[in-house]
């Protein structure tokens, strides 16, 4: 069987892997914000590039996501426990996927946001990128943790990324509720359906940082083990 640069990582670490599967998903999260700009600026050819790069990127994580799951090792020596892995695995493949279903559905409805909203989604994205992004640098330490054991000074640097992690996630929620409260003003001047499609975009952003700190929080549950 032809080696595939999954299958090289394995001679070290399954956690290398892991990492690069993280790497992949922030790649498509990350091509969130010139979509976004394009559906701001009702640009919806720029718009339909974008989604098929995020789509694209999705699959290529998705990919990665097979080949670690049928490639990791049942080994009672692994440094981590392969459930531990795998829960991971699944939480960061679920930060991909929600961003490529964030971007089909705008794109195929055209969902238009409202002016007065415009700024606030901008940076509702924005800051639901940077925890995904916070939760890769969590996830780039845990080769460092298992070569510690999970003890000393690395530790208190992982707990300190993932508070910083809660504090981003934190962010997005304060911002998601002020979103919301913009567009319950102006519910009644828009068309109800909409209203329903725009309230559940908002929510699907609001789960990329849900999602990102989960990540976090497992890893958290892990240096408590």
């Amino acid at each position: 069987m032809p080696k595939t640069p999954i299958s090289g990582l394995f001679g070290t670490s399954p956690v290398k892997p892991l990492q690069q599967h993280m790497a992949s998903v922030q790649k498509c999260t990350e091509r969130l914000l010139p979509y976004f700009d394009a559906v701001l600026a009702q640009d919806w050819e720029v718009a339909a590039r974008e989604q098929h790069t995020i789509t694209e990127l999705e699959h290529a994580a998705d990919r990665l996501k097979r080949e670690l799951r049928l490639r990791l090792p049942n080994s009672l020596f692994m440094p981590v426990a392969r459930r531990d892995l795998l829960e991971v695995l699944t939480m960061q493949d679920r930060i991909a996927n929600t961003a490529k279903d964030i971007a089909g559905l705008i794109l195929g409805r055209h969902m238009v946001i409202p002016e007065s909203l415009a700024p606030k989604f901008r940076q509702f994205v924005m800051r639901s990128i940077d925890a995904s992004a916070q939760a890769q640098k969590v996830i780039n330490e845990l080769d460092e943790l298992v070569e510690t054991g999970f003890r000393g000074n690395e530790v208190k640097l992982v707990a300190a990324m993932i508070h910083e992690l809660d504090a981003i996630e934190h962010d997005t929620d304060c911002i998601q509720v002020e979103i919301r409260a913009g567009l319950a003003r102006l519910e009644r001047d828009l068309p109800p359906i909409d209203v329903m499609f725009l309230y559940k975009i908002i929510d699907w952003i609001g789960d990329l940082g849900d999602r990102a700190q989960q990540v976090g929080s497992r890893l958290e549950v892990m240096l408590a083990s």
